[in-house]
């Protein structure tokens, strides 16, 4: 050891990494201004990877929920949003943070597209075709913008847009997927659908070209799922004057091809005006659940779940929610499952249960959501969040992109 160099530095990296592997995230993060070494060794990417994969086998799981703190307050109009991690197994409060984006003028609140390894996308194009993006972990602290989107109003004319989130394995990137259907284009040959894919790792976009499906709809702001290294939106395309057939739209982020995958056909042959608009998809173990709010003549919420990836015969119906209030349009809405199979459902109060769909026993988790927003302006159904939920050091590896506040 040199005089000159501290005892810290002399201990061998794979000393340091075992060490860092088991401290707390913030404890991580001030280690990064001991010594140059250790901020070298912590914003590796290799070590980011590492404590990542760490975090992700260990038995304590966490829930990132995105809720009104204050009841009293109008969501739309809160200068900042709260969001908060809580131990899933007994739903205590781990960590509360605030959002580092302040309301702008004109907007209502930042959308969250999903969570992915610690990362939280977050997307401003509720009001405006004037779309921006934000990968945020916080965790760290810090958050990165993204560059521009190629598809504009100015380059395009009118859209309809979707979002999706996720991380590349193949080439270890996160990604942002746009999927855009232009408004004054007849698409009988797919050219008013557009893909745009944004790369962290290179902060650009660029257009996917190829096997774009032709004759359909994504509708933006609805909840997505994110599992088997693929993007499912609900989509649907029109059969005949007034009849829709929906499907899962699947977008591959290794290979970046579109398939798709066949919903219960019970779903389809309807209006699609009457009923589409009420179902999303969500992840479900490692496959895929499919949330379905009948239309008011008879209200009720209908949680469908696919007992095996891809395939489409293994569609199976679990729970069926009748709202004995009487209030139709407050029809219980599904947020997501947790690890064990609980699904866990906001009711029309904003009061949120976790319900074992086999047992049908339901557990009041004592967190409050805001409660049925009857306005598809705001993140699709509502404005509560749930999410799974890993603590990384994500955005670390690109000190000189990401914002630390």
């Amino acid at each position: 050891m040199s005089d000159k160099e501290p005892m810290w530095d002399s201990l061998p990296p794979e000393i340091l990494t075992h060490v860092f592997q088991q401290l707390p995230i913030k404890s991580i993060v001030t280690c990064t201004s001991v010594s140059k070494k250790w901020k070298s060794l912590i914003q590796n990417p290799s070590f980011i990877s590492t404590h990542l994969h760490h975090h992700s086998s260990s038995n304590n799981h966490l829930l990132l929920f995105r809720l009104c703190p204050n009841e009293d307050t109008i969501c739309e109009k809160h200068e900042r949003e709260v969001y908060t991690l809580y131990w899933e197994e007994d739903f205590n409060e781990h960590t509360r943070f605030d959002s580092p984006f302040p309301a702008q003028s004109g907007s209502v609140i930042l959308r969250v597209v999903g969570t992915c390894n610690g990362l939280v996308c977050l997307a401003r194009d509720l009001l405006s075709y004037d779309s921006s993006y934000i990968l945020w972990n916080p965790c760290v602290r810090k958050f990165t913008r993204t560059s521009k989107p190629i598809v504009s109003y100015c380059t395009h004319g009118g859209f309809e847009e979707t979002t999706g989130f996720g991380f590349d394995s193949k080439t270890n990137d996160y990604k942002v997927v746009r999927v855009v259907r232009l408004l004054d284009r007849e698409d009988e040959d797919g050219s008013s659908l557009k893909v745009e894919v944004y790369s962290l790792a290179t902060d650009e976009w660029r257009m996917v070209t190829t096997g774009l499906p032709s004759g359909c709809v994504v509708r933006g702001r609805e909840p997505l799922a994110f599992v088997n290294g693929a993007l499912h939106w609900i989509a649907f395309r029109r059969t005949t004057t007034n009849n829709f057939q929906s499907f899962v739209m699947v977008f591959d982020l290794g290979d970046e091809v579109i398939r798709e995958i066949a919903l219960p056909e019970f779903l389809n042959g309807f209006d699609g005006d009457q009923y589409w608009v009420r179902m999303s998809i969500s992840v479900y173990k490692n496959s895929l659940a499919l949330f379905h709010q009948q239309d008011f003549s008879s209200p009720c919420l209908n949680i469908w779940v696919m007992k095996e990836y891809v395939d489409e015969s293994s569609w199976a119906k679990i729970v069926t929610m009748v709202d004995d209030q009487g209030f139709r349009e407050f029809v219980p809405r599904a947020l997501g499952f947790r690890r064990s199979g609980e699904v866990i459902i906001e009711m029309h109060d904003g009061e949120l249960i976790s319900l074992h769909f086999e047992s049908h026993k339901y557990k009041v988790l004592g967190i409050t959501g805001y409660g049925y927003i009857f306005d598809h302006s705001i993140n699709g159904n509502g404005y509560t969040f749930f999410d799974s939920y890993v603590e990384s050091l994500v955005l670390l590896d690109i000190p000189n992109r990401a914002v630390t506040y």
